[in-house]
């Protein structure tokens, strides 16, 4: 009996124990979830209120590198350790008279009226003996709206007027007057379309307020013609421009990529909430032609970029999206981001009291991250060649490419709770190969911040206009963005390039439409930024 009670109380205690270690088990996972959602709940509350810059929270992170170099100059000052910091910037002289020469002038000469030219002393006549400017001052005159009338003059010969005999008719010929940008659309001039498409694809000023502020002016336009003017412009014009800018993108052997949500609340088969998506490509900084071009899909798949970039050979830039992988099998090296690694040990200072921050894995991590960013910086600074940046490349940033990635390797293994410092270390450890791609050639940059900028004008359209309608007008608004992009990567302003444009495609064949071209002397002569 006394053994069976025994044995008993050994399975009970047995059982105990198994539960009591489950218990810790679970306490353990809550534990850690509960801090994964802390950590959540700042990175949140700092998105929401704090900065949105990415610079480096502790100035000494790049110290880690040199730390022996700074602490052996014994002529350096002591740090003052109270009283306040304060910035002064150099002012450009001669800024304003520079501008006011750039600008035609009106002098407004103020006289006195003549019946009070008089002397105050003998009552004589004044005359004038001088003038002084007082001030200068800008003036805006407001956007002038007039209407055009194209009058055809016909012609006739008037010796055979006087010599017809009735049988042969008189020749006649008529004036060539340009084609009109859109056919039988009346009021729709270059000018105009050119002006409604910068005013929504440059200033992120919506069809809506744009139809209030011609109201203002008493012209109805409504902004249903203003949308269905996208339309038709982008499919007859536009598209044949975006066509030659393509190839000149899959030529190139240097590009970047990004992509960002877009909404159409019109498609087939699919909820008016769910996402679509604009992909941009962009050339590299060093190829001769900048080229800009956005594309819409329906999905974030994959094969969107392996069939848009079908043909395409060379180094792209992209993040860490799986949907970029593919393109590896077609004769693409792609080039990892060294901004989101950057980001990533960022997100995890945020989450870090700042008493403890110094010796945080992230801070090491950033440190790395910075100290091959401030190599970038000078070699941009120096203007050197990207050959020449290759070869310093090699020398300056490999050992700490190096150095890095055996701390991250080292480092993984022991960072077994989920949290942001795994993410972080994980993502540098997986995008290894890809981050340093950039080794391979000087003219490939270490980021693909250009694409992010890039995307920037439509997120805040975004924002503006929230959503396209149809699938016709997201398409119509991806190769504006494309030309609109295009025309500021290659220095012209955008409603002078449109204006261009849509004088010129309708009046010539297609055989001249690579004339017109950014780049293109015609271009570059009627649209070019002024000079500073």
């Amino acid at each position: 009996m006394e053994i069976t009670t025994n044995a008993a109380l050994e399975a009970e205690n047995l059982k105990l124990k198994i539960e009591n270690a489950k218990l810790a088990n679970e306490v353990y996972e809550l534990r850690k979830l509960n801090e994964w959602y802390a950590e959540q709940f700042k990175i949140g509350q700092r998105y929401r209120f704090g900065a949105s810059s990415e610079k480096s929270a502790l100035p000494e992170q790049l110290v880690l590198f040199n730390e022996t170099e700074v602490s052996a100059d014994a002529n350096l000052p002591e740090p003052m350790l109270e009283g306040t910091i304060t910035y002064s910037r150099k002012k450009r002289s001669g800024k304003r008279d520079e501008l006011y020469d750039s600008l035609p002038t009106l002098q407004v000469i103020h006289e006195i009226p003549e019946e009070e030219r008089v002397c105050p002393i003998c009552g004589g006549e004044l005359h004038a003996c001088g003038h002084e400017v007082l001030r200068r001052e800008i003036e805006v005159i407001p956007a002038t709206v007039r209407a055009v009338e194209h009058v055809q003059t016909v012609y006739s010969c008037r010796d055979c007027e006087k010599n017809s005999d009735g049988e042969l008719a008189v020749p006649m010929v008529k004036a060539q007057v340009p084609a009109p940008v859109i056919p039988g659309s009346g009021i729709a001039s270059p000018s105009l379309v050119a002006f409604v498409l910068s005013n929504k694809y440059v200033l992120a000023l919506p069809f809506r307020r744009q139809e209030q502020e011609f109201e203002r002016q008493d012209i109805i336009i409504p902004r249903q013609n203003m949308a269905n003017w996208c339309i038709s412009v982008a499919k007859s014009w536009l598209k044949p421009i975006f066509e030659l800018l393509y190839a000149v993108l899959l030529a190139c052997g240097i590009a970047q990529a990004d992509e960002t949500r877009y909404q159409v609340i019109n498609e087939p088969n699919r909820k008016a909430s769910t996402n679509s998506y604009l992909w941009i490509y962009r050339t590299g900084v060093y190829e001769q032609h900048q080229v800009v071009l956005f594309v819409y899909t329906e999905t974030r798949a994959g094969k969107n970029p392996l069939e848009f970039l079908a043909g395409f050979s060379g180094f792209l830039n992209v993040d860490g999206y799986s949907g970029y992988y593919a393109l590896e099998n077609n004769g693409v090296t792609l080039c990892g981001c060294w901004a989101h690694a950057r980001r990533k040990f960022v997100d995890v200072l945020k989450t870090v009291p700042k008493h403890l921050q110094k010796d945080s894995p992230a801070s090491i991590g950033l440190a790395y991250c910075d100290k091959i960013f401030a190599f970038e910086r000078n070699y941009i600074e120096e203007e050197i060649t990207p050959e020449e940046r290759y070869e310093r490349r090699l020398t300056d940033i490999k050992p700490i490419l190096a150095d890095f990635f055996a701390w991250a390797v080292g480092l993984l293994p022991a960072l077994t709770d989920k949290g942001k410092l795994r993410e972080a270390v994980g993502y540098a450890v997986y995008q290894q190969a890809r981050l340093t791609n950039f080794l391979l050639d000087g003219r490939i940059e270490i980021s693909n911040n250009r694409s992010e900028r890039g995307v920037r004008p439509v997120a805040i359209g975004r924002n503006n206009w929230m959503f396209s309608y149809s699938p016709d007008g997201a398409q119509a608004s991806a190769i504006i963005y494309s030309i609109v992009e295009t025309a500021k990567a290659n220095n012209l302003v955008p409603f002078k390039y449109l204006e261009f444009l849509f004088e010129t495609l309708p009046n010539i064949p297609y055989e001249q439409f690579k004339d017109c071209l950014p780049w293109g002397p015609l271009a570059q002569e009627r649209c070019a930024v002024p000079p500073p």
